[in-house]
């Protein structure tokens, strides 16, 4: 088996290579995890949290695989917070931080590099095998700096709202459209997922100097 394995300096997060080099973020484990509960009959309320960030794949692994999905705002505390509020017992963020809440109350990367493993010993496969029932969605995130007490008036702009509005009904069907002030900066972070990845880049920019135009 080969597996590339990385953790974060506190080590609460990991993120994983296959054999291929093949990244293995955090939405492809909890797609991994989440199947391999269900089958042990051991994912509670037969549920995974994530946050508004995870990947438009998750969303459809969980469609096609009768697994609910709870999404929570940006934040491992809140999706801690959701999981122990329902009683959920697996939930996690792209970013590689995975709560597995039947051992931990937090993220363990060395906890998530080690259940990767136990799967692929267990089932006998590669990593490239296992990942690829989820299917990842291109992703464009594009920061458009304003100013600070202005950072929520996105919602307000009548311009800004109708461009917005026109993009959730371009990729309605085929992709999604997220944006969300940061909590810490003057900025708005424009995300678009679709299937083509240099035409969302561009719709993204596109909004994003719109929102920096109106708003700095």
């Amino acid at each position: 088996m080969n597996l590339g394995i990385a953790y974060d300096g506190d080590g609460d997060r990991c993120l994983l290579v296959d054999e291929n080099g093949n990244e293995i973020d955090g939405d492809k484990c909890l797609a991994i995890f989440s199947k391999y509960l269900h089958e042990k009959d051991m994912l509670k309320n037969n549920t995974i949290v994530a946050t508004v960030m995870s990947n438009l794949g998750l969303n459809k692994y969980c469609e096609n695989n009768n697994i609910a999905l709870k999404q929570t705002k940006v934040g491992d505390r809140y999706v801690l917070e959701e999981m122990l509020k329902n009683g959920y017992n697996l939930g996690g963020e792209q970013s590689g931080h995975i709560i597995f809440l039947d051992y931990n109350p937090t993220g363990d990367g060395i906890l998530t590099s080690l259940f990767m493993i136990k799967i692929l010993l267990e089932k006998g496969i590669k990593a490239s095998e296992i990942e690829n029932i989820i299917t990842i969605y291109p992703q464009a995130l594009v920061n458009a700096k304003v100013s600070a007490d202005k950072k929520y008036n996105y919602e307000k702009d009548e311009e800004i709202k109708h461009a917005i509005e026109k993009l959730h009904q371009e990729f309605e069907n085929n992709g999604r459209v997220l944006i969300r002030p940061s909590g810490t900066e003057p900025l708005v972070r424009v995300m678009i997922e679709g299937k083509n990845k240099e035409y969302i880049y561009a719709k993204a920019k596109e909004l994003a100097m719109l929102i920096e135009k109106k708003l700095k």
